[in-house]
């Protein structure tokens, strides 16, 4: 036994090893191919970037000092034809010997490979030699490139494969350990690091499975069998020892305790009894061919037969239904074997009363072992579900009904958004419209147009301006909506004002205000959602100028529009917008729910804009309020984060690079 024992310790610690390699390998395989992954985000960067070919190379240059593992970048047009192309600097060209038109074949299978998947794919590897006598094995990725959908070119980039080992795994390997990429025969085509040779070597291989390509990634591991031999035994024979002194202690023990353990195991008897009785959850105990050795009364009321009639049956039990007794003899037999593993929170089945009625139960079972630790059979605690199971069938429906309500209201809320946050854009176009047909009709009526039509020029850019406007206002309220992330941007707070003054200027000339704009230069660029801020402008606005309709019209209607910096604090900065009108201003009732939805005081409102443009700022971060302004009027407010500055500086790269 001993000598067993210390032989299957060598083959477990040996399995051990082979589990970690094979794990290791199989990281190492995942490390791989994450970062070929990362390449291709970096490769679709630099086409995005970088539009012309000198722009193109340049940023090729830089990529190819930050991967070592790539020797060349090529950009290539639809024919294959060269534009661009960048090699390493850390060696000599790989295709100075043979040429790059010898390996065109490659790079033909590869791109059209890669044009089938949509996306990156891979060539075989091929052996190029070099002008040191030695050789190196590479392949080519090939990445299709497209310009507004469309097909535009590929970019080429060629893989060394040692260096793959080296760069993208090398530095998670530890010593004594020898990685390299083969063929399914076996042969090496790289290698990095220290190959195991010897009896007590140890290999797993692993497939690195690439678009257009499967290699076999190798690692070896050079690792002594410990020996195990005498620490075994001598921890064998002290446990032994100390087993026999434990022995003759319990024994001696035993002696003077066996007097007492009879007297109270006839009061835990009756105990055990009495407790079982009062239970409400059917008890079950079975032996390990299936048969019913106990039930107690609660389990006898669930079923509507008495103890004898359960204990004296024989397979199959009275309770099983007929036409489910083949199933569940095989379900048994899975479940009552030595050794199962059953479910911890149980299993649902069905059982038979005595007057043929179904019923659910929910049995939970355990094995049943002895005072000397062996299994004698199983016991079981049964539960009638039927009740449970109703309950749950109400609470689905329910659920259900709950769910296709709340699907009606988000429809009912997104077509409300659009058609109120629609109005402004809409009604912009129709006035640049009508200034355009009026335009025209002065000069069919034979007034002469303006030099170069300008103002006919201008009135159309607005309405393709309000257009675009009302296609961002429907994606922006639709992401609203779904309550997904916005698309937010770094922007000046007086590019925000120009964006509206244009709509703003309109109502205002139609209404009779006069707008003003006092902007603070030194107020940072701003982070958000461009459209949705500037339809909280429109709609701050427009409110503003509509409550200064009542005044006297011997009163001046001046709207004002400010921007300065606001409070802020270690960790963040912001900027306050400031919309202030000179109306009648805000009583107090109305106040109280100035921001509740559907809310309204004018005929034609719907009640949704200061409640949208309240949920907008707090998205951002910020803060919407109001208050009074002496004499007469009222301020609208509301803040905005200030952009990062590293967020700045990713922008002006950008804008650089374009």
């Amino acid at each position: 036994m001993l000598s067993t024992l210390v032989w299957l310790a060598g083959r477990y610690e040996s399995s051990q090893v082979q589990s970690r390699l094979e794990q290791d390998v199989m990281q190492t395989a995942t490390d791989i191919r994450g970062a070929l992954n990362r390449n291709v985000q970096s490769f679709q960067a630099l086409q995005a970037s970088s539009p012309s070919p000198e722009a193109w190379r340049f940023s090729a240059i830089e990529l190819l000092r930050e991967h070592r593992e790539i020797v060349r970048l090529e950009w290539r047009d639809l024919t294959l034809a060269t534009p661009s192309f960048a090699e390493t600097p850390y060696r000599t060209s790989v295709f100075e010997r043979l040429g790059r038109e010898n390996t065109q074949s490659d790079v033909s299978f590869a791109c059209a490979a890669a044009q089938r998947f949509s996306g990156p794919a891979y060539s075989t590897s091929y052996f190029l030699p070099q002008a040191d006598g030695l050789g190196l094995e590479v392949l080519d990725m090939c990445l299709p490139v497209s310009t507004a959908g469309r097909l535009s070119g590929y970019l080429v980039a060629t893989y060394s494969l040692p260096d793959m080992l080296s760069e993208l795994a090398g530095p998670k390997l530890s010593r004594g350990q020898g990685l390299a990429f083969t063929e399914a025969d076996g042969t090496r085509l790289a290698m990095y690091g220290n190959p195991a040779r010897g009896n007590r070597a140890y290999v797993a291989q692993h497939l690195l499975d690439l678009p257009g390509n499967t290699m076999v990634l190798r690692l070896e591991r050079q690792v002594g069998t410990p020996a195990l031999f005498p620490n075994l035994l001598t921890a064998l024979v002290a446990a032994m020892s100390i087993a026999l002194v434990a022995v003759l202690a319990l024994l001696a023990r035993d002696m003077r305790r066996r007097l007492k353990v009879e007297h109270d195991l006839a009061d835990a008897l009756a105990f055990r009894k009495a407790m079982e009785d009062s239970l409400v959850t059917g008890m079950r105990a079975r032996d390990l061919q299936g048969r019913v050795t106990y039930v107690n009364p609660a389990f006898c009321q669930m079923v509507g037969m008495e103890a004898g009639e359960l204990l004296k049956h024989s397979m199959p039990p009275p309770y099983w239904p007929p036409e489910q007794v083949e199933e569940y003899q095989q379900r048994q037999s899975r479940r009552l074997a030595v050794g199962a593993t059953l479910p911890r929170e149980g299993f649902e089945s069905v059982f038979m009363r005595r007057d043929g009625s179904r019923f659910p139960v929910l049995i939970i079972e355990a094995p049943l072992i002895n005072a000397v630790g062996k299994q004698t059979g199983w016991m079981s605690a049964i539960l009638d579900v039927s009740e449970q199971r109703r309950v749950e069938e109400l609470s689905r429906a329910s659920q259900d009904r709950l769910q296709a309500t709340a699907r009606l209201a988000t429809v009912g809320e997104m077509a409300s958004l659009l058609s109120h946050e629609l109005n402004q854009p809409l009604a912009a176009i129709s006035s640049y419209a009508t200034g355009s047909l009026n335009l025209l009709q002065s000069a069919a009526a034979g007034d002469p147009l303006p030099p170069d039509n300008e103002d006919l020029q201008l009135a159309m850019r607005r309405i393709a301006e309000q257009a675009e406007r009302a296609g961002k206002v429907i994606k922006s309220v639709h992401d609203f909506v779904r309550r997904r992330d916005q698309v937010r941007e770094s922007i000046a707070p007086r590019l925000l004002l120009d964006a509206v003054m244009p709509l703003v200027s309109l109502q205002a000339r139609k209404l009779g205000v006069r707008v003003l704009i006092r902007v603070d230069e030194s107020c940072d660029p701003v982070l958000c959602d461009r459209t949705m801020v500037e339809q909280v402008l429109l709609n701050l606005a427009r409110n503003g100028m509509q409550a200064m309709q009542g005044l006297d019209r011997r009163d001046e209607k001046v709207l004002t529009l400010r921007v300065r910096p606001a409070a802020s604090n270690a960790h963040s900065r912001w900027v306050e917008f400031a919309v202030i009108d000179n109306g009648q201003g805000i009583p107090e009732e109305v106040a109280r729910q100035l921001f509740t939805p559907f809310f309204t005081t004018k005929p034609e409102g719907m009640g949704l804009g200061l409640s949208l443009c309240r949920t907008v700022i707090e998205q951002h971060g910020g803060f919407l309020g109001f208050e009074a302004v002496q004499p007469q009027g009222t301020i609208f407010t509301f803040t905005l984060p200030v952009a990062l500055a590293s967020a700045l500086q990713q922008q002006a790269v950008a804008a650089i690079a374009t």
